[in-house]
């Protein structure tokens, strides 16, 4: 499966009676009914170790492009108009600045580890507690509650997998507790914002910016207002997109492929 195509529904799989495993691209599974593949004794692996290197240089990329305004600066220094360069046109520093990582799994890890580089201060918040010898390595202190990560960064990183429990984990509510001059990362799915209330919440400014790989649908409707705001930085879903990243995929969707279908341990299945 690669970019969720083709569509695993009860249809495919009918059709595919000798089926033994779906090897999916990336690391999120929410595009696969489990419980379906399963009641049909197929196997389902991903591949979460090939992208996280990639994902997490994009996360940095993203914060450092919104922080310094690359897009508008770019926009100005090629601009025809252009005439002369303002000097009060200001963007923020991240070194030294707070980053609160959602999500503390493989790829949030890597993103503290660059971050560290920056003399960032890292809270985190996860399902479960990273061991202390993690935690001192990049210098992350945990947060039971998400609530008081938001309310204490400067930069808010999203580095979760969609599930029902993270499915609009950053609402309004979330947003208001954020500081005016946070800036919202999200290199997860569009799904787990509430995309409308954050249109809202920049549109107002509740919150300073926001840093999007992600968005629902994607690509979003051309008119859509996240589009036409200065505010939001857009990528289109390339978290994992270097040559290396998805040659490693591919790689590991075969090394899984083989497994299953000659009955060895599949690498990276999902259970």
């Amino acid at each position: 499966v690669w970019f969720h195509k083709p569509v695993v529904n009860e249809e495919l799989l009918q059709s595919l009676p000798n089926l033994k495993i779906v090897a999916s691209a990336g690391v999120g599974i929410d595009h696969l009914d489990l419980r379906l593949l399963a009641s049909y004794g197929v196997k389902v692996s991903n591949t979460p170790s090939a992208v996280t290197t990639a994902t997490a240089d994009l996360a940095m990329a993203l914060m450092l492009a919104s922080s310094r305004r690359l897009v508008e600066g770019y926009q100005m220094a090629v601009s025809p108009g252009t005439e002369y360069f303002p000097a009060n046109w200001l963007g923020a520093e991240v070194s030294g600045a707070t980053l609160g990582i959602v999500g503390m799994g493989a790829i949030g890890y890597k993103v503290a580890e660059r971050a560290k580089a920056f003399e960032m201060k890292i809270l985190y918040h996860n399902r479960n507690r990273r061991n202390k010898e993690e935690e001192s390595a990049v210098g992350a202190v945990y947060c039971k509650k998400m609530d008081d990560l938001l309310q204490q960064s400067d930069f808010i990183l999203l580095a979760v997998t969609l599930t029902p429990q993270t499915h609009k984990l950053v609402g309004r509510r979330e947003l208001e507790l954020m500081k005016h001059t946070a800036t919202l990362i999200n290199i997860s799915r569009g799904l787990v914002v509430d995309q409308d209330a954050l249109v809202e919440a920049l549109q107002n400014k509740v919150i300073k910016a926001a840093a999007l790989d992600v968005t629902y649908p994607e690509p979003l409707p051309r008119d859509h207002p996240l589009l036409s705001l200065e505010n939001v930085l857009v990528t289109p879903h390339i978290g994992s997109a270097t040559r290396k990243a998805r040659r490693l995929m591919m790689e590991n969707m075969m090394e899984s492929i083989q497994a299953g279908l000659t009955g060895l341990p599949i690498p990276n299945e999902v259970l």
